[in-house]
């Protein structure tokens, strides 16, 4: 098989199932099901044992690419518009701690040991069964958790603080580059910057190495070192 056919088929896969990832949304990637996780198996092994099989060609690929995708695809609206098939496909959460107590029969159902949950409870900053009131294993694997009221941070409103309004940063520069759409979107404009820039002795933007708006804050810089 000539290396440059491989080349060819391994650039066309990698931006074929990029698309196919992009149309599909980003559940594919950050709330991955049963059922997701098989797509995914499955769409790499297709395009994988395509490339390295010197009798499949870029048509054969591009045939079982655009089939797999549109399948996932159907079943994804199928999931939209009809909330019953959405258990059969995406699966439903179970709730694994009730009022305080571990569920054993939930624990078998969704084949968890004691170890398991410690482990997924640890990763949402709990490293004590005790402190959970409800623990809800959802279909992606993860683990949501409800303290119990004497275990909950304390809130704002709680401590009887004045409450401020929160805002997001916005990253004004990066590597030296100025993000203009960020620029623009935060309410200003290049001369703005620039004078900002020189208020703190640098004379080009391509001298910062990172530069980040807040509101209430002002302008964070940090140079190149």
């Amino acid at each position: 098989m000539h290396f440059g056919q491989i080349t060819i088929e391994l650039i066309f896969g990698f931006f074929a199932l990029f698309l196919i990832t992009k149309v599909l949304g980003k559940t594919q990637i950050t709330q991955i099901t049963t059922f997701d996780f098989i797509s995914a198996l499955v769409l790499g092994e297709l395009v994988g044992n395509a490339i390295f099989d010197d009798k499949v060609g870029i048509s054969r690929i591009i045939y079982a690419v655009i089939i797999w995708g549109l399948l996932i695809y159907i079943l994804e609206i199928i999931t939209q518009k009809w909330s019953r098939s959405r258990g059969v496909l995406e699966g439903k959460p179970s709730i694994i701690i009730k009022k305080g107590e571990i569920l054993r029969e939930s624990l078998k159902k969704s084949k968890l040991d004691i170890n398991q949950l410690q482990h997924l409870v640890r990763s949402k900053g709990v490293f004590s069964i005790r402190e959970l009131e409800y623990a809800v294993l959802e279909t992606d694997g993860t683990v949501s958790v409800l303290k119990k009221a004497k275990y909950e941070t304390p809130t704002k409103n709680d401590l009887n603080v004045n409450l401020e309004d929160v805002n997001i940063p916005i990253t004004l520069i990066t590597d030296g580059i100025v993000l203009k759409e960020n620029l623009i979107d935060a309410g200003f404009n290049f001369t703005w910057l620039e004078q900002q820039l020189k208020q703190q002795n640098i004379m080009h933007s391509k001298e910062v190495f990172f530069a980040e708006w807040l509101e209430g804050d002002g302008l964070y810089i940090q140079t190149f070192q």
